[in-house]
């Protein structure tokens, strides 16, 4: 099975980078390449199926994505590799962690859904920070109500670089994407298991993201004994977009534990 990479030049132990559901490669690389510039880490950023440029060839289920993805690494890298995810794309690299430990040896897990139910997650119950009027006015109808519960860095600036992101890499697969979204499969089939993965981990929060919360990533630390959690607050769910400055330290301190 194939999917569509990006890769840095640098020569570096890798890292292999995973998307928020229904964004790109490119999306994922304007979200984490900064973060990782001059590390050394050689970075791939991937299309997972239906997604980008990468076709939909496998069932419209998690496990099936996350199988493709286990696919490709056992094909292209010499495990174990840092994976970095966001949102969807951390909920795989937890998932990679817990079914196939021998591909991964850290995780950063930045926004990670926790469990794919919405009704079952934790979320904020605080109102999000004040914003400054109009702070909405250029973003797409269809995506003021998304944006507004998502953001906690409310500018137009920070809209701006959102929305530049979630435009960028290829198509994708509207149906593969609808029907894995929407199928009794949208759940890895373990993501209630109490299993313990022992390498580094950080996971990073927002304190305002309405879209997975941080209490549900808090409790699940039990499955992390060398994890750092970390809640940032003036940050939502596209806290790499929110909080670049403060990403890139966070990750420094994974990284040297990492390589330590």
């Amino acid at each position: 099975m194939s999917l569509a990479v990006d890769k840095s030049t640098d020569a570096g132990p890798s890292v292999v980078c995973l998307p928020m559901f229904s964004a790109t490669r490119a999306a994922t690389a304007a979200a984490f390449a900064p973060t990782f510039t001059g590390t050394g880490l050689r970075q791939t950023y991937l299309d997972l199926p239906g997604h980008g440029d990468s076709p939909a060839n496998c069932r419209p289920t998690s496990q099936a994505v996350m199988d493709t993805v286990c696919a490709w690494l056992d094909r292209h890298v010499d495990a174990p590799v840092l994976l970095a995810g966001a949102s969807y794309g951390a909920y795989l690299a937890a998932g990679i962690a817990r079914q196939r430990p021998d591909l991964v040896r850290g995780l950063l897990l930045v926004c990670p859904g926790v469990t794919i139910a919405p009704a079952s997650r934790t979320l904020p119950e605080l109102d999000p920070p004040d914003a400054p009027p109009g702070w909405l006015d250029d973003a797409p109808t269809d995506l003021r109500a998304h944006l507004d519960v998502a953001l906690g860095h409310r500018t137009p600036a920070v809209v701006a670089t959102v929305l530049a992101a979630l435009r960028s890499g290829g198509p994708g697969d509207d149906k593969f994407q609808e029907e894995l979204r929407t199928g009794t499969g949208y759940a890895l089939p373990d993501e209630d298991a109490d299993i313990t993965f022992d390498g580094p981990v950080s996971v990073i929060t927002g304190r305002q993201d309405g879209i997975v919360g941080y209490a549900d990533q808090f409790h699940a630390m039990r499955h992390y004994p060398r994890g750092t959690f970390t809640t940032v607050d003036a940050a939502g769910h596209y806290l790499p977009f929110e909080q670049p400055t403060l990403l890139r330290s966070l990750t420094q301190d994974w990284l040297h534990r990492a390589r330590t």
